[in-house]
């Protein structure tokens, strides 16, 4: 097992992030007939090319980014179409170029029919035993989400719903898949696509109106984008992701890759884009505020760190608990993790109330699908409470006031700096009383800083197990020295002939060890990793100077063997 580590430690302002690295899987890939078309001369040269060579241009993705399409193309074929792709290449204007390739995004709802009677009550909002999300504190000191505007990316949003329509908001809306203004679902017999409608009405569901019921911000504006039900491609979900982004404060996200423990994927060239400047544009610089649901894979033991979309820096990811605090048979464990709500859990426990579709009412919406639509309403009180919160302002107050009390786990470690964590829970159950209250004087952190250093560059054997020490001093004397750590990646790049078998850890100065990667038995994939950003919050508010260790481990009995691994 001929593996070669190298980690770097990348830092930021009070962001640290550590660096291993990824080689990301080739399974078979569906191109689709459209390209994404990078020319910086604006549109009316974008639309003059795609002319020329038979496109149509089916407008901006973000920035100077186009969507070309061709009707004489295949809409779906296992081959790129070379010809009409060399044709835009040789064009000088053209910098970029891409034909799009389907992807496979899962929703993350537990699709169970109801089983049990309307409950009287929403539990989770409310409970005489105060084990709720504290959203009446929130509610007791004026914030209802008021201003906020939020927009669920997802199958669409039932915009005449009756809870919904008096705070739905078109210009927080779109129709990726049809390309035009409307984001009404598609009706079907199955109700496939009652998803966006059901994560609508957790959000800003109207109040005092008799109907189903309320929203955790019920004041607030709610928007739906329809992108789940068609192809999905990395332009697809770039347009989602950039919608007016200095309209929308918040996108609400409850999908992501397969949640099938063998699946290794994230953002491609587009989405990450999108993510990048939304953080660093989106609401005249403060920042879009992504929230993203963790994944619903735990049956599979799958490991949310393997989904680049809640293993990212830029997204809030939130996980689930039963009404019991217990941890749902479909959680995922991972380090990426920031917080948690509430959701369903085993057939005697209560599942979220919400708006569903054709008009109607549910007492069993599921899964992390649920969780995260509850995160976003409980930001966007905060953000009412102090409407100039950036993005990673509103990832610390998260951190501060997350509750890991009455949370059954059996991984709960205190870290460096006092905080419980988990790979479950994060830390802890999001309490929105105590967030608007902290949010109200919050003082905005500084400008974000990043330091990236090697840690490894000489090839080595893992064997059984490897273990790398590094000591380490985080740009010290320099512009983007970090003394306090946010995220922690260590980016990975491995072969290996079964990827499933490997355990990583990391564990930093102050002795917080996070698990970044957890064997996955279903995982036979010989592809290994490339260039991977496994990422940690565990060691948040931490020094970073110091012995940092990583652990890379054969869990299995096999006598595996792999590549190299270097930086």
């Amino acid at each position: 097992m001929d593996l070669r580590p190298s980690l770097l430690l990348l830092l930021w302002t009070s962001l640290t992030v550590l660096s291993l690295l990824i080689r990301e899987m080739n399974g078979h890939q569906v191109y689709t007939n459209t390209w994404a078309v990078h020319i910086p001369e604006g549109l009316s040269e974008a639309d003059r090319i795609a002319k020329k060579h038979g496109f149509i241009n089916h407008g901006q993705i973000i920035g100077d980014y186009y969507q070309f399409y061709h009707r004489a193309v295949v809409k779906r074929s296992l081959s790129p179409h070379r010809s009409r792709h060399v044709l835009l290449n040789r064009e000088p204007q053209v910098h970029w170029l891409e034909q799009q390739v389907s992807k496979r995004r899962r929703k993350r709802d537990i699709f169970t029919e109801p089983t049990d009677p309307k409950f009287l009550q929403q539990w989770y909002l409310y409970d005489q035993n105060r084990h709720d999300l504290q959203v009446k504190e929130a509610w007791e000191q004026g914030f209802t989400g008021r201003g906020i505007v939020v927009s669920i990316l997802d199958d669409g949003i039932e915009k005449n719903h009756p809870d919904l329509q008096g705070n739905y908001d078109p210009a927080a809306s779109y129709d990726v898949n049809d390309q035009d203004s409307d984001p009404q679902p598609r009706y079907t017999q199955m109700n496939d696509n009652r998803h966006g409608t059901r994560c609508a009405g957790e959000v800003a569901a109207v109040a005092n109106n008799g109907i189903c019921g309320v929203g955790i911000a019920y004041n607030a504006k709610i928007g739906g984008v329809r992108m789940l039900d068609g192809e999905v491609t990395d332009a697809v979900e770039a347009r989602s992701l950039g919608l007016n982004p200095n309209y929308i404060h918040i996108y609400s996200a409850s999908w992501g890759p397969e949640d099938d423990g063998k699946t290794v994927d994230g953002p491609a060239r587009l989405a990450e884009e999108a993510f990048f400047r939304g953080v660093n544009q989106g609401r005249a610089g403060l920042g879009s505020i992504y929230v993203w649901a963790s994944g619903n894979g735990g049956r599979e033991h799958d490991s949310c760190n393997c989904d680049g979309y809640t293993n990212s820096i830029y997204t809030l990811s939130i996980s689930s608990t039963t009404q019991f605090g217990n941890v749902p048979w479909y959680s995922e464990a991972c380090s990426s993790t920031l917080a948690t709500t509430y959701s369903s859990g085993n057939q005697n426990e209560k599942q979220i109330v919400t708006t569903d579709l054709r008009q109607k009412c549910t007492d069993s919406h599921t899964g992390t699908s649920a969780s995260a639509p509850l995160a976003a309403g409980i930001i966007a009180l905060a953000l009412e409470a102090n409407t100039n919160l950036t993005w990673r302002d509103m990832q610390h107050l998260v951190v501060r006031t997350s509750n890991p009390s009455h949370l059954n786990a059996n991984d709960w470690i205190t870290n460096g700096v006092g905080r419980k964590v988990s790979h479950s829970y994060g830390y802890g159950l999001l309490d929105a009383g105590a967030m608007v209250t902290l949010a109200k004087n919050w003082t905005t952190v500084g400008p974000q800083r990043k330091c990236v250093i090697d840690i490894l560059t000489d090839p080595k054997d893992i064997g059984k197990r490897l273990e790398v020490r590094r000591k380490v001093e985080p740009c010290s004397a320099m512009s983007n020295y970090i003394s306090t750590l946010e995220h922690v990646q260590a980016r990975l790049t491995l072969s290996y002939n079964r990827r499933g078998d490997l355990a990583v850890y990391l564990t930093s100065p102050a002795g917080t060890r996070s698990s970044l990667l957890a064997p996955r038995p279903h995982d036979y994939s010989g592809d290994g990793f490339n260039d991977w950003a496994f990422m940690t919050t565990h060691s948040w508010d931490e020094d970073p100077s110091g012995e940092w260790v990583l652990e890379i481990e054969n869990t299995s009995d096999n006598n595996n063997y792999g590549g190299s691994i270097w930086t």
